[in-house]
């Protein structure tokens, strides 16, 4: 009986690592996939941010190399790529400058989704360290204090903070599809930047990329599992 449960939790522990480690994994193969050859087309990354950002007169919005992985900053409105992707002339490259920039028209259009992820997002990391703390304090606190109800709170403020996580990745997932599928695609074939047998493939690229934030999420909340798991014992 204590084997059939033990199998059954280890089944669904694997199920779950699969769940939340697989779609990075196969995020990473794709970006890695079209990455080659590498010279397939004749403007690199930043070449084509550049001309998709002077398409659609956003002149002001500048393009960088960046070690902290391809993003666009809404703040200091740029573009900036790892550089791979800055100097590189592949599928993967051109696909995802035309992403980043995606997020640059979204930016200028004044898209809610954007704006409310950035704001978060500068929240969030802090906001987490806190209620992880919450939650570490919450025991001692009850005890020491012979409060239980002050244990209670702090651990319920401890699990909404941490949550706060689970909602940025929420927030994050229609924001990247609206940059890649509503901004980026459509003009990238207008611009003609990407060959027409590739277009599948770029919708490949762009969907991987969207896929890290629902492994996003789900990493926040097997994390708020863990604790809920630990404070349990």
């Amino acid at each position: 009986m204590h084997y059939a449960i033990d199998m059954h939790l280890l089944l669904l522990g694997l199920l779950l690592l699969l769940i939340i480690v697989g779609p990075g994994l196969w995020v990473t193969s794709v970006m890695k996939r079209y990455h080659h050859p590498a010279n397939r087309y004749s403007k690199t990354g930043a070449e084509a941010a550049r001309e998709l950002l002077d398409a659609v007169a956003l002149p002001k919005v500048r393009t960088e190399l960046t070690d902290k992985g391809d993003h666009y900053d809404p703040i200091e409105k740029v573009v900036r790529l790892s550089n791979a992707n800055f100097h590189g002339r592949s599928l993967t490259a051109v696909t995802v400058a035309a992403h980043e920039v995606g997020h640059a028209i979204q930016d200028a259009d004044g898209f809610g989704p954007l704006h409310w992820r950035t704001h978060l997002v500068r929240w969030v990391g802090p906001i987490e360290k806190i209620g992880a703390g919450a939650l570490m304090a919450a025991p001692f606190a009850a005890a020491l204090l012979r409060a239980p109800r002050l244990g209670v709170l702090a651990f319920l403020g401890g699990m909404l903070v941490l949550a706060s996580g689970v909602v940025v990745h929420a927030l994050t997932l229609p924001t990247e599809l609206d940059a890649s599928f509503r901004r980026a695609l459509p003009l990238v074939k207008a611009r003609g930047l990407i060959r027409e047998e590739d277009l599948p493939r770029a919708r490949t690229l762009l969907t991987a990329a969207a896929l890290t934030y629902v492994s996003g999420a789900l990493m926040s909340l097997l994390n708020i599992a863990r604790w809920w798991a630990i404070l349990r014992r």
